[in-house]
């Protein structure tokens, strides 16, 4: 049985071990990010209703469904997905003034593959207010 090292030996093998760990550290943040590497992305479009929002995203099965706030919706495409909702839809899907929706991916056997809060274009779901008159005083 070796002897215990001196205070001052164990310094390389602290780094050798602060290191290895570092390395399996990022290994792991990268394997785990593939979910955050194709991030559901949103905007605006014409179609043959007015506006509608096109939301694409990646499913690992095509079999996948997606939900927005917590309510299916038809997507197009096979992992590469898209959907596309006339604005009046998400208005019924939102909450008055909301500023983001809640999107995820079900995989056939009912676990969601992934969840992201996305966020609407501003002012997206606001109302328009028809001012009839307005008065400025000036001080």
């Amino acid at each position: 049985m070796a002897a215990a090292p001196r205070l001052g030996q164990s310094a390389p093998m602290a780094r050798l071990f602060r290191r290895v760990g570092l390395l399996i550290a990022s290994a792991v943040a990268i394997a785990a990010s593939p979910a955050s590497a194709h991030p559901v992305t949103v905007r605006v479009v014409s179609c043959d209703a007015g506006s509608c929002l096109l939301l694409r995203g990646h499913r690992k099965a095509a079999q996948a469904e997606v939900w927005i706030n917590d309510r299916a919706v038809e997507a197009t495409g096979l992992h590469s997905w898209q959907v596309r909702l006339p604005v009046a839809a998400v208005r019924d899907l939102s909450a008055p003034f909301a500023r983001s929706l809640r999107v995820a991916v079900v995989n056939p056997t009912g676990v969601i593959e992934r969840s992201d809060a996305v966020r609407l274009p501003v002012g997206l779901l606001g109302y328009n207010v028809e001012l009839a008159s307005l008065v400025i005083h000036a001080p």
